[in-house]
């Protein structure tokens, strides 16, 4: 019986040594000042996985070219004999050369006008196809992997790529030497995720197609689809302040950046913030007046588990409303300027690491929210309730608390009680099929599958404008140089 473990580390040293060869011919060839041969450079960064040849061409042959040459000088230097026989070591000859230079200085690129979309919306793909050598290809094909099929293709290929969870997109060159080309197609996402293209399969040979050699090369590109956004009104919650009236909570803190004025000292104000330029100025001690701070902290916590116990399975349709919920609410956040953070008991692909993005309000926020939704898994590593318990000591005291889930437990209630008794702003979001029971005055909606959103299948507008709509933008309001002046003067 055969030690499967050991033909396993053979191979492994194998690639190993075509990688040492294929560095030692760039040394050399950089030390003599020759040309870097791109195959080299491909196999020495390990993107050759397989090479393998392909042929119709039989040993027979150059045997069958000797016969023949033998059979005209046996005719008295038989010219056609002759010639028959010459051809044919010549077409073999030159069949072998073409097809080891065939794949030399071969490049494919792929490019996209975008990288993050969202549903239903369009990617150009343009593939580059350069032969960087004298030497031309009669033909020149690339099978290269795709997780959809492109928009060109018929419903049989569609069929079939869904059926095999996989596309294979195959084109076909002719070039010059030294010809580069290009080639687009559009790739139209139904569904957010995270999609992986490649790896692609180079396939050449020579002009008679004698020999076929093929090469495949690890070229990975990575493409995101955000989870679909929805406003608010359309899914049933309140456009204006629908997580609770904000304005006794912004009137407790402060920015400290911010000076809006300064005033006579009282006793409880802070030593440190004691105007000493305008104490001099006066006589007696002032206080600095900051201006009360509009910023808002919110921790969305997603639930991807769609029954009472996380490891019982999941319902695809729920639990895909649910990340599009969480993905509206996060982008409400971020267009009200406050600081978003997106938490959820799923994985990233390929990992057993929970979702945990912190919240911020940098420019890019929005993207790594966004993101971190459109990779997230329904594969759940623990109830969503130990994290929400695991998360919140290290939110501000002032953060808001939502948490959207498709399934309402009794575990869930309590930990959402025991926040709200320990002063924490909670807000509820469940899509279960009935409304949740209402537990002390914990902020509760219900988003029914007969939510508008989800009964809207074709849009006239894109998902972004939908969105956008909902948030109310301010007027610009004209500023007055000299009453500037003034107020400045005035706090000075």
């Amino acid at each position: 019986m055969q030690n499967y473990e050991s033909i396993e580390l053979i191979v492994r040293e194998s690639r190993r040594d075509v990688q040492k060869k294929a560095r030692r011919n760039l040394m050399l060839a950089a030390a003599t000042g020759q040309t870097l041969d791109t195959a080299d450079l491909a196999k020495a960064r390990g993107m050759v996985v397989r090479e393998r040849e392909n042929s119709i061409f039989s040993d027979a042959w150059p045997l069958l070219a000797a016969v023949f040459v033998l059979i005209g000088l046996a005719a008295g230097r038989n010219p056609t004999w002759l010639a028959l026989g010459i051809v044919l070591l010549l077409i073999i000859g030159v069949s072998y050369v073409w097809k080891n230079l065939s794949l030399l200085g071969v490049t494919y690129e792929r490019s996209f006008d975008r990288t993050r979309v969202f549903p239903g919306e369009t990617i150009t793909m343009t593939l580059t196809v350069g032969n960087h050598k004298p030497l031309p290809l009669t033909w020149l094909q690339f099978q290269d992997e795709l997780p959809i099929v492109p928009g060109e293709q018929d419903e049989i290929a569609r069929l079939a790529s869904e059926m095999a969870g996989k596309h294979v997109y195959q084109n076909t060159f002719s070039l010059h030497g030294r010809e580069k080309t290009q080639r687009h197609t559009t790739l139209v996402f139904s569904r957010r995720g995270y999609y992986k293209l490649g790896p692609v399969t180079y396939r050449s040979g020579d002009i008679f197609t004698l020999f076929t050699r093929d090469r495949q090369h690890q070229y990975i590109d990575t493409l995101v689809v955000y989870p679909q956004i929805w406003p608010l009104s359309e899914l049933g919650l309140p456009a204006k302040e629908p997580f609770g009236d904000m304005r006794v909570r912004r009137s407790l803190f402060t920015d400290p950046i911010k000076t809006q004025g300064i005033r006579d000292y009282q006793p409880q104000d802070r030593f440190r913030d004691v105007h000493w330029k305008a104490t001099a100025r006066r006589g007696h001690l002032q206080t600095k007046v900051y201006d009360p701070s509009v910023g808002m902290t919110m921790a969305v916590f997603l639930n991807v588990a769609t029954f009472a116990k996380h490891w019982m399975g999941f319902n695809p349709d729920l639990l895909e409303r649910a990340i599009s919920v969480a993905a509206s609410i996060v982008n409400f956040g971020v267009q009200q300027k406050w600081a978003v953070g997106v938490y959820a008991n799923g994985t990233v692909p390929n990992s057993d690491q929970p979702i945990r993005i912190l919240p911020g309000r940098s420019p890019e926020q929005i993207n790594h929210l966004l993101e971190g939704l459109a990779v997230v898994t329904e594969f759940a590593t623990g109830s969503i309730e130990k994290m929400i318990l695991r998360e919140s000591p290290s939110l501000p005291w002032a953060a808001t608390v939502v948490l959207v889930t498709a399934v309402v437990t009794d575990e869930i209630m309590i930990t959402l009680l025991r926040l709200k008794e320990a002063g924490r702003r909670v807000v509820l979001i469940s899509l279960a099929e009935d409304a949740p029971p209402t537990f002390g005055d914990i902020l509760t909606y219900h988003v029914p599958i007969s939510a508008p959103a989800f009964q809207t299948d074709q849009r006239s507008r894109t998902v972004t404008e939908a969105a956008l709509s909902a948030i109310p933008v301010p007027k610009p309001v004209a500023l007055d140089p000299v009453a500037l002046d003034t107020e400045t003067a005035a706090t000075l």
